[in-house]
């Protein structure tokens, strides 16, 4: 029998919580497995017991060096003494002496994206960007030591592949659609009322908490040429975020992106509401026309298939991950073209034939991702590890 020792102490925000969310309750329904998982005293409050899973919480450090130094000096032992045969690192960085074959899923595009890197030198960010500088080193070593690394799409596999010379796995990261549409109660008042405002007005929606790689600027610049392409109607553009930096994970400064609001003239037509609880997400997509993101970094994007799920049309920046998830679902346009996406937005609009057909191919298209499917690749490619182990062994 396989015993995974997953390691999710860097699961905090964004694609690293959804994973774990997903993914454990679904190890807890297997009966050919045991799970270790290793994860924040905060995130093992969301999870339930089951028998063939054991939570190991601990306080790890907050910042990256330190949580690296944690779990390179003090995971190897928690491993050898949960009896686990097989670790699976979920936050991007290997164990580097690793006392069982290991498993590593890398999903941070931005250690190959040279678009974030001229990002943050125009920014003027080289704090950030030494930052990045060392955290690249150490992924490139960690996916050369780790036994098998795993990308969530073909696209980002590739770029791994050319980065680090390293045979790359492709697994689909999952969606849960019957979990995401469950809840049928209303959303907080509050929401509801800013909503209720913007009534006949085109309802643009991103969800994402403010950073630098899904170019948020690019979209607001498109709100004044936008608003005059569709007008007399107005544009309402909803943000699942406040642009202030300490309202947002991590170290990205918000105060240009607030400014470029007031400069334009918009901030009427912007509105910041905010984290979402993630079972009333699904609420909101429908409450939206399109569901609008100029990403120029990513290796997945579950927010696509979320907004594919709820019937909302996808206007997304023309990089190949989005066009290996959404296919014929979306629209495109030039990534960091603000008139692009104006122009497009408004094509979309004026023609109700195609809006129709973006829905349904997105509803369509939606069902392809499962996480009982990703779980399924990851457990055999754990198998075949131990096989491979064994015969080393004997």
């Amino acid at each position: 029998m396989i015993h995974l020792f997953i390691n999710a102490l860097a699961a905090s925000a964004g694609g690293g919580l959804t994973y774990v969310r997903n993914i454990v309750p679904l190890l807890s329904d297997r009966k050919d497995v045991q799970g270790t998982i290793l994860l924040s005293a905060n995130l093992r409050e969301e999870l339930n017991r089951a028998s063939n899973v054991r939570f190991l919480s601990v306080d790890a450090p907050a910042g990256t060096a330190q949580r690296f130094w944690f779990e390179q000096s003090k995971l190897p032992g928690l491993i050898r003494e949960s009896g686990s045969n097989v670790l699976l690192s979920v936050g991007n960085f290997a164990l580097w002496h690793s006392p069982v074959p290991q498993i590593l899923l890398s999903r941070n595009a931005l250690y190959t994206s040279k678009d974030f890197e001229w990002d943050l030198q125009r920014r003027g960010d080289f704090r950030l960007w030494l930052d990045n500088v060392v955290k690249t080193a150490a992924a490139g070593v960690s996916i050369r030591r780790a036994d098998v690394t795993v990308a969530p799409s073909h696209s980002f596999a590739d770029e791994l592949r050319n980065w680090t010379g390293v045979t790359v796995e492709t697994v689909h990261h999952g969606f849960n659609r019957d979990l995401f549409l469950s809840d049928s109660k209303s959303l907080p008042r509050e929401i509801e009322e800013r909503l209720a405002t913007a009534h006949g007005d085109l309802r643009l929606l991103f969800v994402s908490h403010y950073n630098y790689y899904r170019n948020f600027e690019t979209l607001l610049r498109a709100i004044p040429l936008l608003k005059e392409l569709v007008a007399p109607k107005k544009v309402r553009f909803f943000l699942t975020c406040q642009l202030r930096s300490e309202a947002n994970p991590g170290s990205y400064g918000a105060g240009d992106a607030a400014a470029l609001v007031k400069q334009l003239g918009i901030a009427h037509d912007v509105v910041e509401l905010g984290s979402i609880p993630y079972r009333s997400l699904h609420l909101l997509y429908r409450r939206c026309d399109i569901y609008a993101t100029a990403a120029y970094a990513e290796s997945f994007a579950h927010p696509l298939i979320e907004a594919m799920s709820t019937g909302v049309p996808i206007v997304a920046s023309d990089i190949a991950v989005h066009r290996e998830i959404c296919g014929e679902a979306a629209l495109y346009f030039d990534r960091f073209s603000p008139k692009s996406f104006a122009n497009t937005v408004h094509r979309l609009c004026g023609s109700p034939e195609l809006m129709n057909r973006l829905i349904l191919a997105g509803q369509a298209r939606s069902r392809d991702f499962s996480w009982n499917d990703h779980l399924d690749k990851i457990l055999a490619i754990a198998d075949r590890l131990v096989v491979r182990q064994n015969r080393i062994t004997v």
